[in-house]
């Protein structure tokens, strides 16, 4: 079997986020918290409202970021079939999470990111994109406790 690394390329290793990245992962950040503070104060009719929005919002991150990595298998003539594999699941979470629903959905949601990072901590060193581990830390930093805070508003309120 051909290892996880073969297919990722090998980039400069300062590669890092610039400003526009920064500024667009965390302008995505907003309707991860503002979803998550809507469930906990709106009138209760809006709040399945906030629920559905984050959880589908949430979804559709997870699939982007396995989409990554078929981006990054797209560079090479031979990808790895494990890395494709991987690339796919993030969206079958992410369909699961939506299927489930609040706030079972929001749970697996959030295990979701959180496995998301813990692959992209292995793949981004041996892609050379080691430089974009702080963003993509915070980003699901925030957006997990979003997620989670979400998930406690539903059954909290």
């Amino acid at each position: 079997m051909q290892q996880p690394a073969a297919f990722l390329p090998q980039l400069d290793a300062t590669t890092r986020p610039g400003r526009t990245a920064w500024a667009l992962g965390l302008a995505g950040l907003i309707p991860f918290v503002s979803l998550a503070a809507l469930q906990w104060v709106s009138p209760p009719g809006w709040r399945m409202l906030a629920a559905s929005a984050l959880l589908t919002y949430g979804a559709i991150i997870v699939s982007f970021l396995g989409g990554i990595h078929w981006g990054l298998a797209m560079r090479e003539s031979k990808a790895s079939v494990q890395w494709l594999i991987w690339g796919v699941t993030p969206s079958l979470l992410g369909w699961l999470a939506v299927v489930l629903d609040s706030p079972w959905g929001q749970c697996v949601l959030a295990l979701s990111l959180l496995l998301c990072l813990l692959v992209d901590q292995v793949a981004y060193p041996r892609s050379g994109l080691q430089g974009w581990l702080p963003l993509r830390r915070l980003l699901t930093a925030v957006a997990t406790a979003s997620v989670l805070a979400g998930a406690a508003g539903y059954w909290a309120v």
